[in-house]
This record gives C-alpha cells, structure tokens and sequence, in this order.
C-alpha cells in the first residue's frame, strides 16, 4: 500500500491594505474607460467589494509600462511574498525548511531567472538538493495540478513537499480601451500568495489528497486567452466561458466522485474557483448544490478578488477556518482557465 499525502499547513500573504472596488471604479477605472455606465455597471457587479494590488492603480499607473518593467516588478514584489506565505505555511505544519524535498512554485503572471522557485528556497533556508517545479502560465485552475504534482512526489518519495502559489494581477492593468472582455478582468482581478505544506504522514487536522481530474474543451480554446504583449499580458474573456463550463462540470466531477463509490451529496465541502458570480452560479446549479455550500467562494471572491491560481488555496483555507470538511469526509477543489480547462482535487478530511 502506499504513501497516502496530506495538506498541513496553509500560509497566505497580500500586497498593501487592501483596495475599496468603488474607490477603484472613481479613482482610476471610470476615466479609464471613459464614463462607460455599461462599463461601470459590469465592473460593479463583479461580486468584488475590495482587493489587493502590488500596484495601486490610485498612485501609480502601469498602464503603458513595458513588459520588462512590469517583470522587473514582478520579482521586487514576489519574493517577499512568496516567503512570507511559505513561512506561515510551514510554521503551520510545523516543518522546518530544510525538510523539504520538492518546492513548486505557481505564476502565469511574472517569469524571472533566477525564478521564485530558487530564490525562496534560498532565503528560507531549503537544503541545496530540493526538487523544485515550475508551474507557469496555466491560469486560474493551476493550483490544482500543482498540488498534484507535489502529492505524487510524497506519496513516491515519502518526503513532505511545498506548493507556493503566486499571481500579481495588478502588473497587467491594459492601456485604455472600449473592450468590454477588459472591464470584466479589470473588475476581478486582485493578487495574492498562497503556499501549502503536503506531509506523508497523517496530521492530526489536515486534507488527504485522494485524487485528481482534469478534462479539456480544446474546441473552445479562443474563449480564455492570456496573451504576452508589449504591455504586459492581456485577458480574454468570452462571455460564452459560463456556457462552456455548463456542460462539462457535472459529468467531470460525477467521473471523479464515481471512482471513489461517492456522490455529489457525500461532499462536506466544496472549494470552486470563484472566477466570477456567473461561474458560481453555474456550478451550484449543474451540481444541484444546497444553498450556501458555495459561500467561502463568494466570501473570498468578495474580500480578495479573483487572485488566479491562488484563490482556490485561499477558498479552501476558508473553509478550514469554518470546521470543514468534517474528519472522514469528503470535499472537492476545483478550478478553471485557459483550454477551457477543468481542473478538480478530490480531498478528504482527516
């Protein structure tokens, strides 16, 4: 029988003092898309009452900056981040640095070499031999394989491993444009670091990683797009995205809840991407969820924004903070992004 995984340990660290979205919208944005009331209307209802930013739009504004300013940036901001969440996330599990056997780092929203991968490894004290992985690009549902990835290592190697997710949306703001795909990300988007420890051994409170699917529309690619410019990197968001994932969420989760002799009604809890209400929405309705079941999703999505690959680390933080899931009991992570890609971990409480 082999090394079963667990979670641990959850670290978390934000940019700033956090962000009003109306003072946002007043500030910067209404000027940005010039007095647009449909705009406004959009960026309003974006389910986002305030977020974290490396770059305050309100002082400073990266609109025109090059891609090498941004990534210059990018490393200045991250690295105090990446271990700040790392450390809270090992002084949670109770792990020194140097037991470390694999560290993997998750962005698609800054690239540097030396990366985050080595230089917090470096600063936290990880030993000269620790694997590391790089997860770049993928978008919001990168978590969940990253998580994978490190689960996979324990349970060959019987070695604890990190997970550091780390995206800095507030590098990215576009030059002005009458783009509607852009008021939407613009109205989402905060920053933030999370960072997970993954034990072999079974903790005394923490989450066994069971299983992981993933399913890919590869016909639908064109509706989330990440595109490197020479203004840093630019969304594009179908209003189809929603549509996409109504007809594939239900049998992906039911395939993977299946192997497992489980049902939708088995699960204690559900961490969902908040990518935005109408993904929400969508999910609770294909999966047939009881009221409330999504609201650590809301809450964050409310409170930090849409912080990329981060925010379902952050989500299932929350629902840790709210007793659940129930030892014994089931809970499911899931993501989406670019591909259209589905991406869901199958967890149990311990």
């Amino acid at each position: 029988m082999g090394v079963s995984a667990y979670v641990a340990g959850f670290g978390a660290a934000f940019p700033g003092g956090g962000l009003d979205q109306d003072r946002m919208w007043q500030g910067y944005f209404a000027n940005h898309f010039a007095g647009d009331r449909l705009a406004e209307r959009i960026f309003r209802s974006a389910g986002v009452r305030r977020r974290h930013a490396a770059v305050n739009p309100l002082v400073e504004d990266a609109a025109r900056w090059s891609t090498g300013d941004r990534m210059r940036r990018y490393i200045a901001e991250a690295l105090p981040l990446g271990k700040e969440a790392v450390g809270a996330a090992l002084a949670d599990a109770g792990l020194r640095a140097d037991e470390v056997g694999m560290f993997a780092v998750v962005s698609c929203t800054g690239y540097t070499t030396p990366g985050l991968d080595i230089r917090v490894a470096a600063d936290l004290g990880m030993a000269a031999d620790v694997q590391r992985l790089l997860v770049g690009h993928m978008g919001c549902y990168a978590a969940i394989p990253g998580l994978g990835a490190v689960a996979d290592h324990v349970a060959a190697r019987g070695r604890p491993a990190v997970a550091l997710c780390l995206e800095l949306t507030s590098l990215h703001v576009q030059p002005p444009t009458a783009d509607r795909d852009q008021v939407v990300a613009h109205a989402l988007f905060g920053d933030a670091a999370a960072a997970v420890v993954v034990l072999p051994g079974k903790p005394r409170a923490g989450l066994e990683v069971v299983d992981v699917a993933a399913l890919t529309d590869a016909a639908t690619a064109d509706r989330m797009t990440w595109d490197v410019t020479d203004l840093g990197f630019r969304m594009g968001l179908s209003p189809e995205v929603p549509g996409v994932l109504a007809r594939h969420v239900a049998g992906m989760v039911s395939g993977l809840l299946d192997r497992h002799g489980l049902t939708v009604a088995d699960v204690d809890a559900w961490a969902v991407h908040p990518g935005g209400p109408r993904i929400l929405d969508t999910v609770a309705d294909r999966l047939d969820l009881p009221d409330g079941a999504l609201d650590a999703s809301h809450d964050v999505l409310a409170e930090r924004g849409n912080c990329s690959s981060a925010t379902v680390l952050l989500v299932l933080d929350a629902l840790r903070a709210r007793g659940r899931p129930r030892p014994g009991r089931a809970a499911v992570a899931m993501a989406f992004g670019p591909g259209l890609t589905l991406y869901a971990a199958l967890l149990r409480g311990t």
